[in-house]
């Protein structure tokens, strides 16, 4: 099903770009603007452990995304709310209330964002065959990941940049949002033209899915998924194989800008939009590729162990970081490219465990609750990783989290996967 008149290439490249945007404001851009603000470390991660929420749970609204309306409706309609959302928070900024305004318009924008990964994944299958859908996949990842490191990176240097300028931090963050506030109202007047109208609205559609219906397939679904063997050690490993590293995620952020006075590195906003943002998100891209490479070629249980090494071992840099704050920019880069790197290739032996275990009827859906078992890994020690920041220090947190590697390694050995799952087929 493809539209001659919307080459696949002219709406893609920017539909998947959108879509990575509104997840790292949410996640991390708010936890540096938290912290920016003189917010606390609780307080900080707390908000940013909050927000990912939606992502959790978004499997549960699905259907509704499905029964009404069509999901290019629900691309535009939810790219339009996350570009107002933002500008409220851009104009809320310099008032006192700014804090309990900018949370519920970020949860707001994490509710839309969730809404618009449902929409925009269905309409991924519905506009192309599936030819089309497996030749353009490493567009639409390719892309997810520029947004990555131009949120993450090229964003917050942008806001550090006016930061310098203006000596304001609250006007420097309110030209910020707002900036992308317009670039995502640009985005969903150009998407009115580029997406392919290909489905019909919910009332013209024969086999739109009523409520009745989608309320018991997701209940078979959800039954069928709780069903399947090895599910208890499944679960287990899908909330702590990355246990450590959901901790180091929320605190050293906070690390790496906090004053040298306060136990960080003293990070400008420029700065680490550079390191974590461009270093780092280059590192996680190269981990990724080589560990998927690596399993294309010799299978699963090959690279098993490598890779739990590759997502743990590497955290003890920031433990070194903490203990002699060193003042050169050089040590947090190639701390922060080390560890990057070996997430993004550990990484890959859950990303691919999940491929396995969603395998059978219902795939797609299994594979949704799945990726809420792993929002849910992140989200929930998300809300201790600040109190143990302001209570610990930061060098004892880093030493907590190395303490809590070998969960990792013990969660990693009660699994079962084929030997030569993932190996790439010999023609």
């Amino acid at each position: 099903m493809n539209n001659s008149k919307h080459h696949p290439l002219s709406w893609i490249p920017s539909l998947y770009f959108v879509e990575g945007l509104p997840y790292i404001i949410v996640t991390v851009v708010s936890l540096i603007m938290y912290k920016r603000f003189g917010l606390s470390d609780t307080e900080s991660a707390a908000y940013s452990a909050w927000l990912s929420l939606p992502w959790v749970i978004k499997p549960l609204w699905s259907p509704i995304v499905e029964m009404f309306k069509t999901k290019r409706w629900w691309i535009l309609t939810m790219q339009a709310l996350m570009g107002m959302a933002l500008s409220l928070i851009a104009f809320s900024i310099p008032t006192s209330y700014y804090v309990q305004t900018s949370f519920a318009l970020f949860f707001l924008i994490a509710f839309s964002s969730a809404t618009h990964d449902i929409a925009a994944d269905g309409f991924y299958m519905a506009a192309l065959n599936e030819h089309d859908q497996a030749q353009y996949v490493g567009i639409r990842s390719t892309f997810y990941r520029l947004a990555t490191i131009f949120t993450e990176g090229l964003l917050l240097m942008y806001i550090g940049t006016w930061e310098v300028i203006t000596r304001n931090v609250p006007l420097a963050w309110s030209i910020g949002l707002g900036t992308i506030a317009i670039l995502l109202f640009l985005a969903a007047s150009y998407h009115l033209l580029a997406l392919p109208k290909v489905e019909h609205e919910a009332l013209e559609n024969q086999h739109r899915l009523t409520f009745e219906t989608a309320a018991k397939e997701f209940a078979t679904t959800f039954l069928t998924f709780f069903q399947k063997p090895m599910i208890g050690s499944a679960i287990i490993f899908m909330l702590f194989y990355r246990l450590p590293e959901a901790l180091l995620t929320k605190i050293f952020p906070l690390f790496l800008t906090a004053k040298a006075e306060h136990g960080g590195l003293a990070l400008t906003t420029q700065q680490f939009g550079f390191a974590y943002g461009t270093v780092g998100v280059i590192g996680l891209t190269l981990g990724g590729i080589l560990g998927g490479m690596a399993v294309a070629r010799h299978g699963f249980q090959r690279w098993k162990w490598p890779m739990v090494i590759a997502i743990s071992l590497p955290n003890i840099f920031y433990c070194v970081l903490a203990y002699y704050q060193p003042t050169n920019f050089l040590w947090a880069n190639l701390a922060i490219a080390v560890e990057q790197f070996g997430y993004g290739f550990g990484f890959t032996l859950y990303m691919l465990f999940l491929l396995y275990f969603a395998q059978g009827q219902s795939k797609a859906s299994h594979y949704a609750l799945c990726t809420g078992f792993m929002a849910l890994s992140m989200t929930i020690p998300g809300f201790t990783a600040g109190w143990l920041a302001d209570t610990l220090g930061y060098y004892t947190s880093f030493i907590v989290v190395m303490c809590l590697v070998p969960i990792t390694f013990w969660v990693t050995s009660i699994i079962k996967v084929p030997n030569d799952f993932g190996r790439k087929e010999k023609a």
